[in-house]
């Protein structure tokens, strides 16, 4: 039997059912949508999580009072005897690679100017802070270089509280009152928008040493620290560590590498976006049972046919491939319905909640299509070996 004439048979044999075919086929097609539309949704969100800390940079290191310890099964942090200051920000910039330390201290605070009031996120950062994570400024400039100890009153504004406060005149060179002191406003940021939910676009950023006085805080929440990109990063960390330990006497402290964190962010989403694409799976597994089914039905409806298919010449092989064809096509064309539907009910929800990241990765859409015809075959094998071991005598007297 030639090529063309076993795939014009295996068609022929599925469109005598229609009705059957279809319903048969939809069932892989709902379980290739539903592959399709759970890894989207999945990759699209590790694409999110992976773009917001990235737009920062990935040459960024975190260090915060407290070390972290592993006691047995529970994880506990232990707190600092030494907190973490201003001076030791300075001491950093003397390590291996480093290129920025900068402080940091938040809190919220109101923020006021002739009548209007806003209450902020407000930020204690050093000169180079903006430099550290990528933050550019509008107009004006952003903290002057001076010692963070005693910097001067002055505030840098976001590009939300400068249009709150002071609508479409310049906030340059103006007063405001952030948490009972006067500041004057030096420079105005870039719209940056909402990362993770923080809106970074609604702050306010002053000297990091009245920021400490406002909360009445003793220790900075983190130090930022930027490093060479093509610095080893376990000598950065190294002599980071080095230098507190001197200073400290101990290392009570927390050294954050963006790069091993995101790393772990990248090991749990593949992780998550393998298990929703298991989850879909299991319709592939209910469509698997339909073909099963449908075949079994389909020999013994077609016993008599299969018995004159073995008189002229064909042999138990042959017979064995058209069942399996059946079952490889079918699924074929319920994979490719599938894919369809999957992909069309992606990009509605991308187009209907446009904050949902939904991103369909094509490498998973081959690899179901490729399941799913796999799980037709799997399913066919029983019912074609039965066609394929039919008695010839016996099946033409079934006519």
């Amino acid at each position: 039997m030639l090529f063309a004439d076993f795939v014009r048979f295996t068609y022929a044999s599925l469109a005598a059912h229609r009705l059957r075919t279809l319903l048969t086929a939809l069932g892989i097609a709902v379980g290739i949508a539903a592959v399709i539309l759970l890894t989207s949704i999945g990759e699209g969100l590790h694409r999110f999580v992976i773009a917001e800390f990235t737009q920062f940079g990935t040459n960024i290191i975190g260090v915060s009072p407290g070390r972290i310890l592993t006691h047995g099964a529970s994880l506990g942090a232990v707190n600092t005897v030494r907190p973490l200051s201003i001076d030791d920000a300075i001491a950093l910039r003397r390590a291996p690679y480093v290129q920025v330390a900068d402080p940091l201290v938040q809190g919220n605070a109101d923020v006021k100017h002739l009548g209007r009031s806003r209450r902020v996120t407000l930020y204690g950062v050093g000169p180079d802070f903006a430099q550290a994570l990528k933050m550019r400024v509008a107009s004006g400039e952003f903290l002057p270089q001076e010692d963070p100890r005693s910097a001067r009153a002055f505030a840098v504004l976001g590009s939300k509280v400068a249009r709150e406060l002071f609508g479409d005149e310049s906030p340059l060179g103006n007063r405001v009152r952030v948490g009972g002191e006067r500041y004057r406003v030096i420079g105005v940021m870039q719209s940056k928008g909402q990362i993770l939910g923080f809106d970074l676009d609604d702050t306010v950023f002053i000297p990091v040493a009245r920021a400490l006085e406002m909360f009445n805080r003793e220790s900075l929440m983190e130090i930022h620290i930027t490093y060479e990109p093509t610095a080893p990063l376990a000598e950065v960390e190294q002599g980071i560590k080095r230098i507190l330990i001197a200073r400290h006497g101990a290392e009570d402290f927390t050294v954050t590498p963006q790069q091993k964190m995101l790393e772990v962010f990248g090991t749990v989403l593949d992780a998550i976006t393998f298990a929703v694409a298991a989850i879909g799976g299991i319709s592939l597994v209910v469509g698997g049972v339909g073909i099963l089914t449908i075949l079994t039905i389909g020999v013994a409806e077609r016993t008599s046919e299969i018995g004159l298919l073995r008189a002229v010449g064909a042999t138990r092989r042959r017979i064995l491939l058209l069942f399996l064809g059946e079952a490889a096509l079918l699924s074929a064309i319920g994979g490719a319905g599938g894919l369809a539907l999957g992909w069309a009910i992606a990009l509605a929800l991308r187009l209907a909640v446009p904050a949902l990241p939904v991103h369909t990765p094509w490498s998973y859409a081959v690899m179901a299509e490729l399941v799913a015809v796999a799980v037709g075959l799997a399913a066919g094998v029983m019912p074609a070996r039965r066609a394929a071991h039919l008695d010839p005598l016996e099946a033409l007297r079934s006519e």
